[in-house]
Protein backbone atom coordinates (compact mmCIF):
# COMPACT_ATOMS: atom_id res chain seq x y z
CA UNK A 1 0.00 0.00 0.00
CA UNK A 2 0.86 3.79 -0.59
CA UNK A 3 2.28 5.55 2.53
CA UNK A 4 -0.79 7.16 4.42
CA UNK A 5 1.86 10.29 5.62
CA UNK A 6 1.39 13.19 3.42
CA UNK A 7 4.77 14.06 4.24
CA UNK A 8 5.98 11.48 2.15
CA UNK A 9 4.08 12.78 -1.58
CA UNK A 10 3.72 16.27 -0.39
CA UNK A 11 7.00 16.58 -2.38
CA UNK A 12 6.42 14.88 -5.82
CA UNK A 13 2.74 15.73 -6.02
CA UNK A 14 1.96 12.64 -7.41
CA UNK A 15 -2.21 12.41 -7.43
CA UNK A 16 -2.17 9.31 -5.78
CA UNK A 17 -4.83 9.01 -3.14
CA UNK A 18 -3.67 7.26 0.09
CA UNK A 19 -6.63 5.06 0.27
CA UNK A 20 -6.21 3.10 -3.09
CA UNK A 21 -7.84 -0.04 -3.03
CA UNK A 22 -4.86 -2.70 -2.69
CA UNK A 23 -2.92 -4.24 -6.22
CA UNK A 24 -4.25 -6.71 -8.06
CA UNK A 25 -3.15 -10.26 -7.04
CA UNK A 26 -0.77 -12.75 -8.81
CA UNK A 27 -4.81 -14.53 -9.67
CA UNK A 28 -5.86 -12.22 -11.71
CA UNK A 29 -8.16 -13.31 -14.14
CA UNK A 30 -7.22 -15.16 -17.45
CA UNK A 31 -9.01 -15.37 -20.65
CA UNK A 32 -10.66 -18.59 -20.19
CA UNK A 33 -10.96 -19.26 -23.89
CA UNK A 34 -7.54 -19.04 -24.10
CA UNK A 35 -5.70 -19.47 -20.99
CA UNK A 36 -4.41 -15.64 -22.20
CA UNK A 37 -3.97 -12.79 -19.34
CA UNK A 38 -5.88 -9.66 -19.64
CA UNK A 39 -3.99 -6.43 -18.92
CA UNK A 40 -4.33 -4.74 -15.97
CA UNK A 41 -2.41 -1.18 -16.31
CA UNK A 42 -2.95 1.26 -18.85
CA UNK A 43 -0.56 3.94 -19.43
CA UNK A 44 -3.37 6.61 -21.49
CA UNK A 45 -1.09 9.80 -22.10
CA UNK A 46 -1.41 12.65 -22.41
CA UNK A 47 0.79 12.45 -25.66
CA UNK A 48 4.44 13.90 -26.31
CA UNK A 49 4.41 13.97 -22.19
CA UNK A 50 6.87 11.16 -22.00
CA UNK A 51 4.68 8.38 -22.00
CA UNK A 52 7.54 5.93 -24.07
CA UNK A 53 10.01 6.98 -21.19
CA UNK A 54 7.26 6.16 -18.30
CA UNK A 55 6.54 3.31 -20.04
CA UNK A 56 10.15 1.80 -19.95
CA UNK A 57 10.63 2.76 -16.42
CA UNK A 58 7.09 0.88 -15.80
CA UNK A 59 8.78 -2.39 -17.59
CA UNK A 60 12.17 -2.54 -15.87
CA UNK A 61 10.08 -3.56 -12.88
CA UNK A 62 10.31 -7.70 -12.63
CA UNK A 63 6.88 -7.57 -11.40
CA UNK A 64 5.13 -5.80 -14.54
CA UNK A 65 5.25 -6.46 -17.96
CA UNK A 66 5.03 -3.98 -20.85
CA UNK A 67 3.49 -4.77 -24.04
CA UNK A 68 5.05 -4.27 -27.39
CA UNK A 69 4.72 -2.63 -29.42
CA UNK A 70 3.66 0.38 -27.67
CA UNK A 71 0.33 2.31 -28.58
CA UNK A 72 -1.72 -1.25 -29.54
CA UNK A 73 -4.80 1.36 -29.03
CA UNK A 74 -7.00 -1.40 -28.98
CA UNK A 75 -9.80 0.01 -27.00
CA UNK A 76 -10.30 2.60 -29.69
CA UNK A 77 -13.09 2.28 -32.37
CA UNK A 78 -11.64 1.05 -35.48
CA UNK A 79 -13.11 3.42 -37.83
CA UNK A 80 -11.89 6.25 -35.40
CA UNK A 81 -8.66 4.52 -35.27
CA UNK A 82 -8.10 4.47 -39.24
CA UNK A 83 -8.94 7.98 -39.56
CA UNK A 84 -6.75 8.72 -36.92
CA UNK A 85 -3.91 6.73 -37.23
CA UNK A 86 -3.80 4.33 -40.30
CA UNK A 87 -0.95 2.78 -39.44
CA UNK A 88 -2.10 1.43 -36.17
CA UNK A 89 -5.23 0.34 -38.16
CA UNK A 90 -2.92 -1.69 -40.03
CA UNK A 91 -1.86 -4.01 -36.95
CA UNK A 92 -5.50 -5.32 -37.16
CA UNK A 93 -5.30 -5.95 -33.20
CA UNK A 94 -8.93 -4.42 -33.05
CA UNK A 95 -9.93 -7.48 -35.30
CA UNK A 96 -10.06 -10.28 -32.45
CA UNK A 97 -9.46 -9.82 -28.74
CA UNK A 98 -6.98 -13.11 -29.31
CA UNK A 99 -4.70 -10.53 -31.22
CA UNK A 100 -4.31 -8.39 -28.94
CA UNK A 101 -4.25 -10.66 -25.69
CA UNK A 102 -1.50 -12.15 -27.57
CA UNK A 103 0.62 -9.16 -27.05
CA UNK A 104 0.43 -10.24 -23.27
CA UNK A 105 2.31 -13.69 -23.39
CA UNK A 106 5.31 -13.22 -21.06
CA UNK A 107 7.77 -15.83 -19.19
CA UNK A 108 8.27 -13.27 -16.30
CA UNK A 109 5.85 -13.64 -13.40
CA UNK A 110 4.69 -10.24 -13.44
CA UNK A 111 1.74 -9.25 -11.28
CA UNK A 112 0.98 -6.43 -13.60
CA UNK A 113 0.45 -6.44 -17.54
CA UNK A 114 0.18 -3.42 -18.74
CA UNK A 115 0.55 -0.93 -22.00
CA UNK A 116 0.58 2.34 -23.04
CA UNK A 117 -1.63 4.04 -26.06
CA UNK A 118 -2.09 7.75 -25.77
CA UNK A 119 -5.05 7.38 -28.45
CA UNK A 120 -6.90 6.33 -25.02
CA UNK A 121 -7.48 10.29 -24.27
CA UNK A 122 -7.83 11.85 -27.59
CA UNK A 123 -11.21 12.87 -27.28
CA UNK A 124 -13.37 13.96 -28.76
CA UNK A 125 -11.74 12.26 -32.01
CA UNK A 126 -11.68 9.33 -30.20
CA UNK A 127 -14.99 8.30 -27.51
CA UNK A 128 -15.73 5.58 -25.84
CA UNK A 129 -12.47 3.81 -24.39
CA UNK A 130 -13.14 3.98 -20.36
CA UNK A 131 -16.39 1.82 -21.38
CA UNK A 132 -14.63 -0.45 -23.03
CA UNK A 133 -12.03 -1.13 -20.57
CA UNK A 134 -14.52 -1.31 -17.99
CA UNK A 135 -16.42 -3.97 -19.82
CA UNK A 136 -12.94 -5.77 -20.42
CA UNK A 137 -11.67 -5.11 -17.07
CA UNK A 138 -13.23 -3.66 -14.38
CA UNK A 139 -10.31 -3.86 -12.22
CA UNK A 140 -8.09 -1.89 -14.05
CA UNK A 141 -5.58 1.14 -13.01
CA UNK A 142 -4.78 3.89 -15.26
CA UNK A 143 -2.04 6.22 -15.23
CA UNK A 144 -1.83 9.40 -16.45
CA UNK A 145 1.28 11.18 -17.67
CA UNK A 146 0.25 15.18 -17.97
CA UNK A 147 3.23 18.20 -19.47
CA UNK A 148 3.20 21.82 -19.17
CA UNK A 149 -0.19 22.68 -21.74
CA UNK A 150 1.82 25.05 -23.62
CA UNK A 151 4.90 23.02 -24.31
CA UNK A 152 2.94 20.03 -24.81
CA UNK A 153 0.80 21.62 -27.71
CA UNK A 154 3.66 23.15 -29.50
CA UNK A 155 5.34 19.35 -29.40
CA UNK A 156 2.12 18.16 -30.91
CA UNK A 157 2.36 20.32 -33.71
CA UNK A 158 6.07 19.88 -34.48
CA UNK A 159 5.02 15.74 -34.02
CA UNK A 160 2.32 16.60 -36.40
CA UNK A 161 4.69 17.96 -38.87
CA UNK A 162 6.93 15.23 -38.49
CA UNK A 163 4.67 12.41 -39.11
CA UNK A 164 1.71 13.39 -40.59
CA UNK A 165 1.99 16.40 -43.44
CA UNK A 166 1.15 19.31 -40.85
CA UNK A 167 2.27 22.20 -43.05
CA UNK A 168 0.44 25.39 -41.51
CA UNK A 169 2.38 27.90 -39.46
CA UNK A 170 1.64 26.55 -36.02
CA UNK A 171 -0.67 29.54 -34.92
CA UNK A 172 -2.48 28.87 -37.70
CA UNK A 173 -2.41 25.18 -37.52
CA UNK A 174 -3.43 25.55 -33.77
CA UNK A 175 -6.05 27.41 -33.69
CA UNK A 176 -7.81 25.76 -36.57
CA UNK A 177 -7.13 22.17 -35.63
CA UNK A 178 -9.58 21.67 -32.49
CA UNK A 179 -6.79 18.21 -31.31
CA UNK A 180 -4.20 20.32 -30.09
CA UNK A 181 -5.86 21.98 -27.87
CA UNK A 182 -8.39 19.29 -26.62
CA UNK A 183 -5.17 16.72 -26.48
CA UNK A 184 -4.00 19.35 -23.76
CA UNK A 185 -7.45 19.86 -21.40
CA UNK A 186 -6.42 17.38 -19.19
CA UNK A 187 -9.38 17.54 -17.05
CA UNK A 188 -11.57 16.68 -20.00
CA UNK A 189 -10.03 13.86 -21.35
CA UNK A 190 -9.30 12.63 -17.13
CA UNK A 191 -13.16 13.48 -16.66
CA UNK A 192 -14.58 9.97 -18.17
CA UNK A 193 -11.69 7.37 -16.48
CA UNK A 194 -12.20 9.45 -12.97
CA UNK A 195 -16.34 8.75 -13.83
CA UNK A 196 -15.95 4.90 -14.35
CA UNK A 197 -13.10 3.86 -12.28
CA UNK A 198 -12.99 6.55 -9.43
CA UNK A 199 -9.64 8.29 -8.24
CA UNK A 200 -8.20 5.33 -6.39
CA UNK A 201 -7.48 3.21 -9.71
CA UNK A 202 -6.19 6.66 -11.84
CA UNK A 203 -2.52 7.81 -10.75
CA UNK A 204 -1.80 11.40 -12.55
CA UNK A 205 1.64 13.13 -12.64
CA UNK A 206 3.50 15.10 -14.91
CA UNK A 207 6.67 15.47 -17.02
CA UNK A 208 8.35 17.92 -15.37
CA UNK A 209 8.56 16.16 -12.05
CA UNK A 210 9.25 12.73 -13.75
CA UNK A 211 11.96 14.06 -15.74
CA UNK A 212 13.24 15.99 -12.78
CA UNK A 213 13.36 12.98 -10.78
CA UNK A 214 12.76 10.28 -11.89
CA UNK A 215 13.89 7.83 -9.01
CA UNK A 216 11.81 9.60 -6.14
CA UNK A 217 8.48 10.08 -8.62
CA UNK A 218 8.67 6.44 -9.53
CA UNK A 219 8.76 5.12 -6.09
CA UNK A 220 5.45 6.09 -4.57
CA UNK A 221 3.96 4.91 -8.09
CA UNK A 222 5.96 1.06 -7.51
CA UNK A 223 4.26 1.55 -4.13
CA UNK A 224 0.69 2.80 -5.36
CA UNK A 225 0.78 -0.47 -7.76
CA UNK A 226 1.77 -3.11 -5.04
CA UNK A 227 5.36 -4.05 -6.05
CA UNK A 228 8.53 -3.84 -4.07
CA UNK A 229 9.97 0.07 -5.53
CA UNK A 230 14.03 -1.20 -4.82
CA UNK A 231 12.88 -4.76 -7.21
CA UNK A 232 13.08 -1.82 -10.16
CA UNK A 233 16.21 -1.53 -12.32
CA UNK A 234 15.26 2.49 -13.41
CA UNK A 235 19.04 3.39 -13.61
CA UNK A 236 19.76 2.74 -17.30
CA UNK A 237 17.06 5.00 -18.32
CA UNK A 238 18.15 8.17 -17.47
CA UNK A 239 16.66 11.05 -20.05
CA UNK A 240 13.43 10.99 -21.96
CA UNK A 241 12.98 9.56 -25.59
CA UNK A 242 10.97 10.39 -28.35
CA UNK A 243 12.56 14.22 -28.02
CA UNK A 244 11.24 16.46 -30.93
CA UNK A 245 14.39 17.15 -33.39
CA UNK A 246 15.55 20.59 -33.86
CA UNK A 247 15.66 19.75 -37.66
CA UNK A 248 12.76 17.99 -39.41
CA UNK A 249 11.32 18.12 -43.20
CA UNK A 250 7.82 19.81 -43.54
CA UNK A 251 4.89 18.59 -45.80
CA UNK A 252 4.91 20.76 -49.37
CA UNK A 253 1.49 19.36 -50.40
CA UNK A 254 -0.77 18.72 -47.59
CA UNK A 255 -3.63 17.37 -49.60
CA UNK A 256 -1.75 14.61 -51.76
CA UNK A 257 0.39 13.63 -48.68
CA UNK A 258 -2.37 13.05 -46.75
CA UNK A 259 -4.18 11.29 -49.47
CA UNK A 260 -1.37 8.98 -50.07
CA UNK A 261 -1.14 8.13 -46.14
CA UNK A 262 -4.60 7.03 -46.31
CA UNK A 263 -3.92 4.23 -49.30
CA UNK A 264 -3.34 1.17 -47.38
CA UNK A 265 -1.52 -0.51 -50.05
CA UNK A 266 0.95 2.28 -50.36
CA UNK A 267 1.14 2.57 -47.18
CA UNK A 268 2.77 -1.30 -47.19
CA UNK A 269 4.62 -1.42 -50.21
CA UNK A 270 6.88 2.22 -49.34
CA UNK A 271 9.45 0.39 -47.02
CA UNK A 272 9.88 -2.17 -50.42
CA UNK A 273 10.72 0.48 -52.73
CA UNK A 274 14.40 1.25 -53.41
CA UNK A 275 15.85 3.86 -50.80
CA UNK A 276 17.28 6.48 -53.22
CA UNK A 277 13.32 6.48 -54.52
CA UNK A 278 12.13 7.14 -51.31
CA UNK A 279 15.06 9.84 -50.69
CA UNK A 280 13.94 11.43 -53.82
CA UNK A 281 10.30 11.52 -53.20
CA UNK A 282 10.66 13.00 -49.83
CA UNK A 283 12.80 15.75 -51.11
CA UNK A 284 10.55 16.44 -53.55
CA UNK A 285 7.59 16.50 -51.27
CA UNK A 286 8.90 18.40 -48.10
CA UNK A 287 11.23 21.24 -47.23
CA UNK A 288 13.64 21.51 -43.78
CA UNK A 289 12.71 23.43 -41.45
CA UNK A 290 14.63 24.58 -37.96
CA UNK A 291 12.41 24.70 -35.23
CA UNK A 292 14.68 26.95 -33.08
CA UNK A 293 14.12 29.31 -36.04
CA UNK A 294 10.38 29.46 -35.23
CA UNK A 295 8.69 32.43 -33.29
CA UNK A 296 6.61 30.84 -30.59
CA UNK A 297 5.71 33.91 -28.44
CA UNK A 298 2.18 34.89 -30.23
CA UNK A 299 1.33 31.02 -29.84
CA UNK A 300 2.20 30.91 -26.29
CA UNK A 301 0.33 34.44 -26.06
CA UNK A 302 -2.75 32.53 -27.82
CA UNK A 303 -2.17 29.53 -25.67
CA UNK A 304 -1.56 30.74 -21.85
CA UNK A 305 -5.16 32.05 -21.12
CA UNK A 306 -7.21 29.25 -22.66
CA UNK A 307 -5.18 26.62 -21.14
CA UNK A 308 -4.98 28.52 -17.72
CA UNK A 309 -8.31 28.30 -17.36
CA UNK A 310 -8.24 24.38 -18.30
CA UNK A 311 -5.77 23.98 -15.45
CA UNK A 312 -8.00 25.58 -12.68
CA UNK A 313 -10.43 23.25 -13.88
CA UNK A 314 -7.92 20.24 -13.54
CA UNK A 315 -7.03 21.75 -10.25
CA UNK A 316 -10.42 21.70 -8.57
CA UNK A 317 -10.80 17.98 -10.34
CA UNK A 318 -7.16 16.46 -8.47
CA UNK A 319 -7.14 18.52 -5.93
CA UNK A 320 -4.21 20.14 -6.68
CA UNK A 321 -1.73 22.84 -8.46
CA UNK A 322 1.06 22.95 -11.03
CA UNK A 323 3.44 25.24 -10.42
CA UNK A 324 5.94 23.47 -12.75
CA UNK A 325 4.37 24.58 -15.86
CA UNK A 326 6.27 27.51 -16.49
CA UNK A 327 5.40 28.10 -19.89
CA UNK A 328 1.78 28.27 -18.80
CA UNK A 329 2.53 31.25 -16.20
CA UNK A 330 4.92 32.93 -17.85
CA UNK A 331 8.27 32.01 -16.83
CA UNK A 332 10.00 29.93 -19.15
CA UNK A 333 13.36 31.88 -20.60
CA UNK A 334 12.48 30.67 -24.01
Amino acid sequence: MIPSSPSLLAGLDVNIRPDASPAPSRGAPHWQAQGLRKPNLFLIGAMKSGTTYLNKLLGAHPAIFMCSPEEPSYFVDPKQLRALWPKAWDLGLWRSEERYLDLFRTNRDAVLLGEASTNYTKRPLVSGVPERIGRFNPDARFIYLMRDPVERTISHYWHMVRYHAERRPILDAIKTEPQYLDVSHYAMQLQPYLEQFGHDRVAVLTFEQLTHAPLATMRPLYDWLGVESAAADVSRFEEAENVTPEEMRMAVWRGAWQHARQLRLLRVLTPYLPRAFRETAVRLATRQVQRRNVDTSEVKDFLRPIQRRQTETLGRLLGREFPEWAALYGSDVA
